[in-house]
């Protein structure tokens, strides 16, 4: 999707007669890192800005001029969308609907349907076939690595029909036994925890930095600082910390689920 950044890098590296791959070796970085900040989903670290200068000759511009480290994104979600598909680990935190990737069919059009402002049945039904798609990752029996931790505010709120709900809850069991995903619920009786003010994502790489990704109220920042990745992995870390053991999450879906009226 570029970004004037991105593209001012490439002018110069282009006038300078250099493939990506020719300037991320000269600048101990990545092929894959170079066209990431060239398309403007990521930010070089202030240490690649420096590296990156001194290859092109620019002075100090690109350190000079870097853009922020936490990145806003018109459409907010397009550039996760295309690094999850990358990612080797995604460990995701939800408070309100269970992750995208996770979702089954009738959940998903339940939750897109509900959207506001309201969309058109085709533009759900197109929402709809674009989230299933993402999932297929999943389809891989072992890359990416998927970790769910979720309050169990989502488990409890019914955002949709008991049968919907029981057979979304069961999808995340089927799931987890597979082998597939770990799932780890955060009780009520927590509390307050490092995690709820948003939605979080944190996502790993085998040849770029680690991300993470925030999301609340229709906006989503994707964070390439590696101190603010590292607070939120922290965060992560801590409220995973006080989470069900996968076991007694697995128990408790299964619970949530006969509520609904699963009949198991």
């Amino acid at each position: 999707m570029g970004s004037k950044y991105g593209d001012w890098l490439k002018e110069q590296r282009e006038a300078a007669g250099l493939t990506q791959q020719q300037l991320a070796d000269t600048t101990v970085m990545t092929r894959s890192h170079i066209a990431h900040i060239e398309a403007g989903r990521r930010v070089p670290s202030v240490e690649d800005a420096r590296r990156l200068d001194k290859a092109l000759n620019t002075g100090n511009v690109l350190s000079s001029f870097r853009p922020r480290d936490e990145v806003a994104i018109a459409d907010y979600f397009e550039a996760v969308r295309v690094l999850e598909q990358q990612a080797v680990m995604i460990r995701e935190f939800a408070l309100a609907y269970i992750p995208g990737l996770l979702q089954a069919e009738r959940y998903a059009r339940a939750v897109l349907g509900s959207a506001f402002p309201p969309v058109s049945e085709e533009e759900c039904d197109r929402r709809v076939v674009t989230r299933l798609e993402r999932a297929k990752i999943l389809e891989d029996s072992v890359t990416p690595v998927l970790w769910a931790l979720l309050d169990e505010a989502l488990l409890r709120r019914p955002v949709c029909s008991g049968s919907v709900m029981a057979e979304q809850i069961m999808h995340l069991v089927s799931l987890t036994e597979a082998g597939r995903i770990r799932v780890h619920v955060l009780p009520f009786e927590v509390g307050l925890h490092p995690l709820l003010e948003n939605t979080l994502r944190l996502m790993w790489f085998e040849d770029q930095p680690p991300l993470a990704y925030t999301e609340g109220h229709g906006a989503g920042k994707v964070h390439d600082s590696p101190s603010t990745v590292h607070e939120l992995q922290s965060r992560y870390d801590l409220a995973l910390s006080d989470a069900l053991s996968l076991k007694d999450s697995v128990a408790l879906l299964r619970t949530t689920a006969k509520d609904y009226g699963h009949d198991d």
